[in-house]
């Protein structure tokens, strides 16, 4: 596993309202409706995309500054699942046991100097530990859509993302 730190150069709550608007929220009454309807796969390609401009959704978040704050610790951390079913499904054909690490976790907080970071585990380096050629292209693929989303952030993109292009 490849943890990514990413400082972000920007205060926590204004990358917040960036990276939520990049990666919007995952869209549940269109997709229930969908599965109540038994949408075909096209559709639910379609959909998914129209839910993630750059190939991501939000289907859970969390502030844990708040409860944090009450034993005294006054650092911001909100955590996120970031994924796309679509893509995780194409590794759940071969193990579903890929829903350990889809939708990845990601957290942005900020340190004790008051810079903002963003943290995520290299997508490849979880999905390779399953030991099947399958599951491992789709986590570089992964790391390939997570480096363009930090583009489109601004971010730097960590050089572990875009090694396995060379």
């Amino acid at each position: 596993m490849n943890r990514l730190e990413v400082a972000v150069g920007e205060p926590f709550d204004v990358f917040c309202a960036r990276y939520e608007s990049a990666v919007p929220e995952f869209d549940a009454k269109r997709f229930a409706q969908l599965a109540k309807d038994k949408a075909d796969w096209d559709t639910v390609l379609q959909a998914t995309s129209e839910n993630a401009p750059h190939d991501f959704i939000i289907y859970w978040s969390q502030d844990f500054g708040p409860v944090m704050r009450l034993a005294g610790d006054e650092r911001r951390c909100k955590e996120y699942l970031m994924g796309n079913h679509t893509i995780a499904q194409r590794m759940f054909h071969h193990n579903p046991a890929i829903l350990l690490y889809a939708p990845l976790r990601t957290a942005i907080y900020d340190d004790t100097q008051g810079g903002t970071w963003f943290t995520v585990d290299q997508p490849s380096t979880r999905f390779s530990s399953f030991g099947d050629p399958n599951i491992a292209k789709v986590g570089i693929e992964l790391d390939q859509k997570l480096a363009a989303l930090l583009e489109y952030l601004d971010l730097p993109v960590p050089e572990a993302l875009t090694s396995h292009n060379a």
